[in-house]
């Protein structure tokens, strides 16, 4: 593809993130161990306690070096003071390039979705060619929303995929229940917002900036709870302001189809949502997937446009 020798390494960029997250393991409360084929694994929530920083520091390799989290006061939800704020230097490549998650992975019962800059450097995904990006590395990390560390069979897969070494491969993980997986699933509050923004059609090209903020979710033990809640803090909590480039008419009808209001799923705790469809989890709008409130700023004419509203009582509903 044109370009992409000019475009950043996330890999690259994330390496630093990775190396820095296992040597503060003991501080983050969790753990560093070989895995298969001598690859470095990193739970951060499935046997350990792990907790908030530790996720919020997934978050930021999730986003491959590219991103900003922050833990900060929340002001559109005051019952849940507590909130997340993400932005990113090139917010297509920091959470479609590199955050989505978007790779499958299996082997037997385990299952997961890989997210994190490894991505890249596969990039079999249709998403790719959209956003005129791939990456090579001699080093790669990949994040998995599991209690589980991958198997042998999958740290063959990925190493055979990126042509990465599997001693060069680090696979970090926390099961949605914990802090540390709670956490950084919320981060995904622009990722959700970019993801629908290509699924609308919108060139991502002309995506210039983003800034999204979503309350934090208190985890629980039972994982339909704790997966809905993370859902929920983004589909009636979530908040995202893009910058955008191209007709200011363009930019309006963005914002008027960009939350999640405009879903014929939306009403309804996510957790409810997922068992109305019997766990079928393709069965579901995929336009619920979206942040509850957004503006979007046409760079081009100075104006900007809003749309959805934060839906504090289905977020009461849910977080309990």
């Amino acid at each position: 593809m044109d370009g992409i020798s000019t475009k950043p390494s996330v890999n690259g960029l994330a390496r630093g993130l990775v190396d820095g997250f296992a040597a503060d393991a003991v501080e983050l409360r969790a753990r560093v161990y070989e895995g298969p084929l001598g690859c470095r694994l990193v739970d951060a929530g499935a046997t350990v306690r792990g907790g908030i920083e530790a996720g919020r520091r997934l978050a930021e390799i999730c986003m491959g070096g590219l991103g900003q989290v922050a833990i900060v006061p929340s002001v559109t939800t005051p019952r849940w003071p507590t909130a997340i704020r993400v932005g990113a230097a090139d917010p297509v490549i920091a959470c479609l390039g590199s955050q989505y998650a978007g790779w499958s992975l299996s082997d037997g019962d385990w299952f997961a979705l890989g997210s994190g800059p490894a991505r890249a450097i596969y990039a079999k995904e249709h998403i790719y060619e959209d956003i005129g990006y791939s990456d090579r590395a001699d080093t790669a990390a990949l994040v998995l929303e599991t209690a589980a560390p991958p198997p042998e069979a999958v740290v063959r897969t990925v190493a055979e995929s990126t042509g990465v070494a599997p001693t060069a491969l680090t696979f970090l993980y926390a099961p949605t229940q914990s802090l540390a997986g709670s956490t950084q699933v919320v981060a995904r509050v622009l990722e959700v917002a970019l993801h629908k923004v290509h699924a609308l059609g919108f060139p991502m090209g002309r995506v210039v900036d983003g800034v999204g903020v979503a309350p934090l979710a208190p985890p629980s033990p039972d994982f339909v709870t704790a997966m809905g809640r993370t859902n929920d803090a983004i589909i009636y909590g979530g908040f995202v302001h893009l910058f955008v480039e191209g007709p200011d008419d363009e930019a309006r009808d963005l914002a008027h189809k960009l939350p999640s209001s405009g879903s014929r799923d939306y009403g309804s705790p996510f957790a409810q949502v997922f068992s109305r469809f019997g766990g079928d989890f393709y069965a579901i709008d995929s336009m619920l997937f979206s942040p509850a409130a957004v503006v979007v700023s046409s760079l081009e004419s100075g104006m900007s446009h809003r749309a959805g509203a934060i839906a504090e009582g289905l977020l009461d509903a849910s977080f309990g």
